[in-house]
């Protein structure tokens, strides 16, 4: 059901739409939980850093899906908010065929330029094989997953997220029983966990594209939407790139963080491996409540409702805040048990590996969710150079301060001081960005 977030309290308004999303969200993570659950527990300590070690790699395509979701998913609640709906509906279908043309690239970059990815961050030889086998399969499955982006970023912008939210609550669940299926039943080894998730997210990616177009075709508009525009092509290029290089410089700087680790050996690879899944749910979960505080800001600027996205940002704070509490206290107290989940023998160092990473971290989701909502309402206000440098000051003192401590007696846990220095200087960088929007005035 679409929904004008134009209109009611704010507070109440972000609370019915973000956590939709945030189930959401939780659900998508189970994809990459799941496959690093099954390895460990099922295949063992090596399939778990193999899987793990390509994660970083994965990244990379995740970036360019996300920022195609971002551009679209801004520029249509922007158009939604005005009441513009031939120009929203030439939005997605121009997000569609921009899309489609970049994921075909990035699969031709991954089928040939993978392994030399896994090369160059010194991949132990060990899990090389497997890493590079789970990269191919995952590459197969691109399409699956730009299109089911682009559908999530429409729904979103169109003040739905209830319809996501079930695709993926029934897709992650199946996900879970075929990767057992795959590897305990047909010996599928670390194959059957990519083949898992490709068979998975298709069928939703699929199911979610049928329902937006039917969706769209039930909004009345005076005569026949183009199918392609250049004009809205640069509106949602002027969005989608900056969130593309920016999740790109992510990835990037998470694959030379990836190295550093990598020089450690595959124990301390296995046991960052469990922790960053569980870091990376935190940090999406509150990245997509971002998202949705984004979609809030788009469609009260469309409409012209600034004093609203004042009123936004405080009920979003609140919302990260009030998420972040059980999780930061469940990762910092009750860490080690949740390790136990990916690992079926963990040795001494890779499960003291995970937890030293989760207490140091979680005190600061804090921080870092202040960052993310103020972040939102930069990108959907389409004030990307600011929302760059916020984001980059954070990931470039991450990269730089982790290649720093691991060198010094602190060894890999200096890697993990790392986060909480980026994330700070990034939040205090952010906030100030945010006070100087035009509903600050």
């Amino acid at each position: 059901m679409n929904k004008d977030l134009t209109v009611g309290k704010p507070e109440s308004v972000l609370w019915q739409f973000c956590l939709p999303l945030f189930g959401s969200v939780i659900f998508q993570q189970l994809y990459n939980i799941a496959d690093s659950l099954v390895a460990g527990k099922f295949i063992g300590e090596n399939a778990l850093a193999a899987v793990g070690n390509s994660y970083e790699i994965t990244l990379i395509f995740i970036a360019f899906a996300f920022g195609c979701n971002i551009g679209c998913s801004v520029i249509v609640s922007q158009y939604f908010g005005a009441k513009d709906f031939m120009h929203m509906k030439t939005a997605v279908y121009t997000s569609m065929i921009g899309s489609a043309v970049v994921c075909a690239l990035l699969m031709l970059f991954g089928l040939f330029g993978c392994r030399t990815l896994l090369a160059l961050i010194h991949t132990p030889e060990n899990i090389l094989g497997d890493s590079a086998l789970y990269l191919d399969i995952y590459v197969l499955g691109l399409p699956f997953m730009f299109f089911y982006n682009i559908a999530t970023g429409i729904f979103s912008a169109l003040g739905d997220s209830r319809t996501p939210f079930l695709f993926l609550a029934c897709s992650s669940t199946s996900n879970i029983l075929v990767d057992i299926l795959f590897v305990t039943v047909l010996d599928m080894g670390v194959a059957g966990v990519a083949w898992a998730t490709f068979l998975c997210q298709g069928v939703s990616a699929v199911l979610a594209v049928v329902v937006i177009l039917r969706r769209l075709r039930q909004i009345e508009t005076n005569g026949r939407a183009p199918f392609f525009s250049w004009a809205v092509f640069k509106r949602i290029a002027v969005i989608a790139i900056p969130s593309i290089m920016q999740q790109s410089f992510i990835s990037v700087g998470n694959i030379l963080i990836q190295s550093t680790i990598n020089g450690f050996g595959s124990s301390v690879i296995a046991g960052y491996s469990a922790a960053v899944k569980l870091n990376n749910l935190v940090v999406t979960s509150l990245t997509t409540l971002g998202n949705g505080i984004s979609n809030y800001t788009a469609q009260n600027i469309g409409a012209g409702k600034l004093p609203r996205i004042r009123e936004g940002f405080r009920a979003g704070i609140k919302l990260v805040w009030t998420l972040s509490l059980p999780l930061a206290l469940l990762y910092f107290f009750a860490g080690r048990w949740l390790l136990y989940l990916f690992m079926d023998s963990p040795t001494g160092l890779a499960i003291d590996t995970g937890i030293i990473y989760l207490r140091i971290l979680a005190p600061f989701y804090f921080v870092v969710s202040v960052k993310l909502a103020a972040d939102g309402i930069l990108r959907g206000a389409g004030l990307m150079g600011y929302f760059m440098a916020a984001t980059f000051s954070d990931l470039i003192l991450r990269v730089i301060f982790a290649m720093i401590l691991s060198k010094t007696a602190l060894q890999s846990t200096g890697i993990w001081c790392a986060w909480p220095i980026g994330w700070s200087i990034g939040t205090l960088l952010s906030l100030c960005f945010y006070h100087r929007g035009p509903w600050d005035k």
